[in-house]
């Protein structure tokens, strides 16, 4: 690995279902690891295990306000993820306009079959 990169990169940081809504929860503010647990059924080591992942990719930082840390959501990396989809955009636009035509066209039959 090259020195410096980060550990964990956005992909596999948001593969993951919990650190998802890790990320929802750090939308609105910055918050201590002890009120972000109380959001989980897991347990407070498992969150921040999960905020470490996020960390790594860049995706949250933390700063330590006497003995509390507290996150907050870093959206920038997620740039790289919204880039990548982007490309595959044009492939569903492709099929849902293929799709309205087959169903426009199923309905003008239907309306030919019924007159």
């Amino acid at each position: 690995m090259i020195a410096g990169s980060p550990k964990h990169d956005v992909f596999q940081a948001i593969a993951d279902p919990t650190r998802r809504k890790l990320l929802r929860l750090l939308v609105e503010e910055e918050m201590p690891v002890t009120v972000i647990s109380g959001h989980f059924p897991i347990s407070r080591t498992a969150v921040s295990k999960h905020l470490r992942i996020l960390s790594e990719a860049g995706l949250v930082t933390e700063r330590k306000i006497g003995r509390e840390r507290r996150y907050r959501l870093e959206p920038e990396p997620l740039l790289e993820l919204k880039r990548w989809l982007s490309y595959y955009e044009q492939f569903w636009e492709n099929k849902m306009a293929a799709l309205k035509l087959f169903v426009e066209a199923e309905e003008s039959e239907h309306r030919r079959t019924i007159k």
